[in-house]
């Protein structure tokens, strides 16, 4: 007769339940005290406060909605007939995104550091509905903090900044169309001017965060060239689920992101307010709108690869086989100290891009610009291209440390009700695609470098991108750079795959070490307060 088999995964439940994803990370902890500097007292108590909330409280409901019963649903008509496109999700999760927002992330009084390690702690719960509609109204704000000229604009603005009556508002960007998304320039929506307002009027085809108060959107003036940006508030009257003159036609499907509204919407009519000078609208979408959300794209890469990192480690020091510890294997054991490394790595360079990024004078500018002294000129291209390398790279990254944590878990890895892991994975698979895909980035990136090649020599960049790396790297990186270069192969026409793999291998070498860089200047640091501290 067989016995019952008493094996418990308890102990190790018992510490990822209990598990505080700031207090318990001295790493992330280490991180953030080098780069905040004098602002760090402050931070370190306020991600100590925000961490009970997003270790506990929040991990729960983030796993809970990612249930299919719980999943986000459409109710076009009320019982009365009346058209009011209702998205209908969990109350669990409107309740937490309300406590999201109200810790005021976008406020003036919210320092960027503090800003970014609570992005950081809410983004190891992956996209819970949450992540998208927080970057999106991050790059909301930093538009309308530079073009809010008009009345709406500014009422719409301090109402994502600071509140109203106690609630802050939620932001959208909807740019892509059924031609595709990465081709901003030929939309087709139309956008005519009536009064002080402009209607829209066309079919946007992919649409996230569906749900929120306030959208960026582009549009193309009636008989113009250009591509114009646009602010439209989500409502006429919110409160009677009247909506601004467009539909929601239908929710997509989507692989990840599951608990995100992502919609086609048709527009009728709808009110929007233009942004900016209406031929910038491309320039000015990409260069501030979307350059935040690339540039979250790798904090949460980074918050994924932490938390992914950290349950990979505890397990196989839990789980035995053959009489040993798991993480005493050879293989298992390599396996692991690369996913460390990477979610090392990929820590420090976002923080190191994100200090660069705060430090720009004046802020984000649209577009390739060389109206301002060589320093600064030369400053502000190597954030651009950090940016979009670590939004290609760190999402790549991403998905391979995911992919391998979940592996240490052996068959109960892909078990959704055993482990975050797999959600935040199909999150991670969407983060590549979000914001433009990678062979688009790698194409900008190639034509961005020969377009700055006259006042920003290849080498000289590289040579200021890994800037405490040995020289034999920086030449390895400099000679894969001019190589490609030298040659049109980027271009339509001129196929050659061998140097379209070395471009893609140089781009995600050059990346790597500069987040190998960012690592040993925090480390270092560790280092010598640790003999001063002697």
């Amino acid at each position: 007769m067989a016995l019952n088999n008493t094996y418990s995964f308890d102990e190790f439940l018992n510490w990822r339940n209990n598990v505080n994803f700031y207090a318990d990370d001295t790493f992330l902890q280490k991180v953030a005290m080098h780069f905040a500097g004098s602002d760090f007292p402050r931070l370190d108590i306020e991600a100590r406060r925000l961490s009970e909330l997003t270790s506990f409280k929040w991990r729960d409901i983030s796993d809970d909605i990612a249930w299919p019963h719980n999943r986000i649903f459409m109710q076009h008509y009320d019982g009365h007939n009346h058209r009011i496109d209702r998205i209908v999700r969990p109350k669990a999760l409107e309740e937490m995104e309300k406590e999201v927002f109200s810790q005021g992330l976008f406020s003036s009084k919210t320092s960027p550091w503090e800003r970014l390690i609570k992005m950081i702690l809410i983004y190891e719960n992956g996209e819970a509905g949450i992540d998208c509609p927080l970057v999106c109204t991050e790059g909301l704000v930093a538009l309308l903090e530079k073009y809010h000229d008009h009345p709406e604009l500014e009422k719409i603005l301090q109402h994502c900044k600071e509140g109203m009556d106690g609630n802050f508002a939620i932001g959208a960007q909807y740019l892509s169309e059924i031609h595709g998304g990465s081709d901003v320039a030929a939309n087709d929506l139309e956008a005519v001017e009536e009064g002080d307002h402009w209607r829209l009027y066309g079919k946007k085809f992919f649409c996230s965060a569906t749900h929120a108060d306030y959208v960026v959107i582009t549009a193309r003036p009636k008989g113009s060239e250009h591509v114009g940006l646009f602010v439209m508030p989500s409502w006429i009257d919110k409160k009677n689920e009247k909506r601004n003159n467009y539909t929601i036609d239908r929710l997509k499907w989507k692989l990840g992101t599951a608990e995100l509204p992502t919609a086609e919407i048709t527009f009728n009519g709808a009110i929007a307010y233009q942004t900016g000078h209406i031929q910038r609208g491309v320039a000015n979408v990409v260069g501030i709108v979307l350059t935040h959300s690339r540039l979250t794209v790798g904090l949460s890469a980074a918050a994924a690869m932490i938390r992914a990192a950290r349950e990979a480690t505890a397990y196989a020091n839990f789980r035995t086989a053959f009489g040993f510890p798991i993480n005493q294997f050879p293989l298992l054991k390599r396996q692991l100290n690369e996913i460390n490394l990477y979610a090392k790595r990929t820590l420090a360079g976002a923080f190191k891009i994100y200090e660069m990024f705060q430090s720009l004078p004046g802020g984000l500018k649209g577009g390739l610009t060389t109206d301002e002294d060589i320093a600064t000129q030369q400053k502000r291209f190597r954030v651009r291209i950090l940016i979009m390398l670590q939004k290609i790279v760190a999402s790549w990254d991403a998905t391979d440390v995911l992919r391998k944590a979940i592996s240490v878990f052996g068959g109960h890895g892909v078990m959704e009700d055993f482990s975050s892991l797999p959600r935040l994975f199909r999150d991670m698979m969407i983060n590549e695609l979000w914001e433009g895909p990678r062979n688009v980035l790698l194409t900008q990136i190639y034509r961005d470098i020969q377009r700055a090649a006259s006042w920003y020599p290849v080498k000289q960049c590289i040579n200021d991108l890994l800037y405490n790396a040995d020289s034999c790297v920086i030449d390895d990186v400099t000679a894969a750079f001019d190589r490609c270069l030298s040659s049109n192969f980027i271009y339509p026409g001129q196929d050659n795959d061998e140097l379209c793999l070395l471009w893609e291998e140089a781009a995600h070498k050059l990346l790597h070490e500069f987040q190998n860089c960012a690592l040993h200047e925090v480390e270092a640091a560790r280092e010598d307060a640790a003999l001063a501290g002697k």
